[in-house]
């Protein structure tokens, strides 16, 4: 399926969108090898047994929202949103990335996958 996230993201993706999705793409193949990249609702996502995160895309950013954020524990204070399940970031630059934010937002979506 990677060949057609990657088709996707060339087609739909402004050249500084494919570069937080790369940034993206790196974190998670690092935090959740295991995970597969898929298309899901007509957007990138990862998946394990359920999903782990899905990115959006809007003129000025890409928002990476997780399936489970809500029950994330967020000493980084960048999680937004306030619905039963899902919280997201929006990232506007890959050089504006929280690495160490966003690898420990992952690491808790594998967490709560794998129970």
């Amino acid at each position: 399926m990677t060949g057609d996230v990657d088709a996707y993201v060339n087609a739909n993706f402004e050249p500084y969108h494919r570069e937080i999705f790369e940034s993206l793409r790196e974190l998670m193949c690092r935090h959740a090898p295991h995970a597969q990249l898929v298309i899901s609702r007509g957007s990138p996502a990862w998946t394990g047994r359920g999903l782990l995160a899905i990115i959006s895309r809007s003129k000025t950013h890409l928002t990476l929202a997780f399936g489970r954020g809500a029950a994330f524990t967020d000493s980084h204070g960048l999680l937004e949103g306030t619905g039963k399940t899902t919280r997201h970031i929006k990232l506007k630059s890959a050089g504006g990335i929280d690495n160490d934010a966003v690898a420990d937002y992952i690491r808790q979506a594998v967490a709560l996958d794998g129970r």
